[in-house]
């Protein structure tokens, strides 16, 4: 079946122009792009109208938890793609911390066969740096790249030994894939619960200063320098390291990074000014406005590449307790482009195709996703479909994800994905899911 995506406005993400014209889509590819496009496409076509609309390549999710297996009763595949969709977004790559440990070629391979059976979107599974995540021993690299692996990491946790984060790097960049760093010195982070400043203060809540994460960055960097490795640092989140990760490559490091979106929004005053919701508790904690800016500065200029939700579903029993008790990490899946939409580009902060670089060509290009990231003709056909100008309101309680761990329940926002494409098929469109 022949999709044709009409009289859209299309997203140049490099040059960030805006033409408007058609896609057409077919065997899973892009057939034709541009102002006449849909002329050569059969009369049977289906065809979706766009007019009015931004339309982007499908947008890509480089950091998210699926949960699945062992953890399902916060998320699994089949929630966490449809959350996926229903965000548009039309690919994600998932962590290794569930139970059992993606550290191995053969849990790839559930993952994949999982994802091909009941996902909505393209799944790519991220394998572990250790063995368990126990940061003892390598896990089985080689392997799980034949398998299909797109990176490695440890996250949610810091390679603290630094021979294992050495050896990491050294054996990945055999086989082409970066390591994903989660920077984080687990001595000057210990019991911390937001960040060490003043805020922390008046909360009585202890600290975790941007040192913690800065000086693991210039660790690794210093080890990817030694090695010849690549590393992608995870939710950088401070000014500090930001500065660290220039330095690192004025020496010629091979060093990207990404930014959450509650990094570029909330500050460490969220947490008072939402009386200790627990849902402002993540890793690395909100941060300052200082740092907020830095990272919108590095955003817009290029300095950081992608933009990840660090999609991370808790049940209520993981949070709903204590602030100093509860699990770090909210979602992000369904909340990412309404409030980006709303915050920076909707405020002038970054504009739209700095953002959807972020979320496009950035994380294809990072993780070597072949196909994926533009619109142009032979790429697959994975397409979202942006409406600027929707106002509504974010309502947890619908959404496909199995989990409601948002900061952003009730925020009033514009902008919305009006329909994702995922291999010429439309798997979402104005918020309603494909069977």
């Amino acid at each position: 079946m022949t999709l044709v995506v009409r009289g859209g406005r299309i997203l140049d993400v490099e040059t960030g122009a805006l033409n408007e014209g058609d896609v057409v889509c077919g065997d899973g590819k892009i057939l034709a792009v541009g102002p006449a496009a849909a002329a050569g496409a059969s009369a049977g076509a289906e065809v979706l109208d766009a007019t009015g609309m931004v339309v982007t390549p499908g947008l890509i999710d480089m950091h998210v938890h699926l949960r699945d297996p062992g953890l399902e009763y916060k998320e699994d595949i089949v929630s966490g793609t449809r959350a996926a969709a229903a965000g548009g977004f039309t690919s994600v790559c998932c962590m290794p911390n569930t139970q059992p440990v993606v550290d191995h070629a053969a849990m790839v391979g559930f993952i994949q066969d999982r994802a091909k059976r009941l996902g909505v979107v393209n799944v790519y599974p991220i394998g572990s740096v250790s063995k368990n995540l126990e940061g003892r021993e390598l896990a089985e690299i080689g392997d799980m790249a034949a398998a299909g692996i797109v990176a490695v990491t440890d996250d949610g946790k810091p390679v603290w030994n630094s021979e294992l984060m050495r050896t990491a790097l050294l054996y990945s960049s055999m086989y082409g894939i970066p390591v994903i760093a989660h920077s984080e010195d687990p001595h000057l982070a210990e019991d911390g619960q937001m960040h060490f400043g003043t805020w922390a203060g008046v909360l009585g809540l202890r600290g975790i200063p941007g040192a913690a994460e800065a000086s693991m960055i210039a660790r690794d960097c210093m080890l990817a320098e030694l090695t010849g490795g690549r590393l992608h640092v995870a939710h950088v989140s401070t000014e500090l390291s930001l500065s660290v990760i220039r330095w690192a490559r004025s020496r010629g490091v091979k060093v990207t990074c990404e930014v959450t979106p509650h990094h570029l929004v909330l500050t460490d005053e969220e947490v008072s000014r939402s009386a200790y919701d627990t849902n402002t508790k993540v890793n690395p904690p909100l941060r300052t406005a200082a740092d907020v800016e830095a990272c919108r500065a590095a955003l817009r200029s290029g300095e950081i590449q992608a933009i990840a939700s660090d999609h991370a579903p808790h049940s209520p029993d993981d949070k709903d307790v204590e602030y100093n008790l509860a699990a770090n990490g909210v979602i992000g899946l369904e909340t990412t482009v309404p409030v980006l939409l709303t915050e920076l580009v909707g405020k002038g902060h970054a504009g739209l195709a700095a953002v959807v670089r972020a979320m496009t060509a950035g994380p294809a290009g990072l993780l070597g996703l072949k196909g994926k990231g533009r619109l142009a003709v032979g790429m697959d056909a994975d397409i979202t479909v942006l409406n600027l100008d929707k106002s509504w309101r974010i309502e947890p309680a619908a959404f496909q994800s199995r989990s409601r761990n948002t900061p952003f329940g009730g925020w009033e926002v514009r902008g919305a994905a009006a329909a994702t494409i995922v291999a010429g098929r439309v798997v979402q469109r104005n918020g309603q899911l494909s069977d």
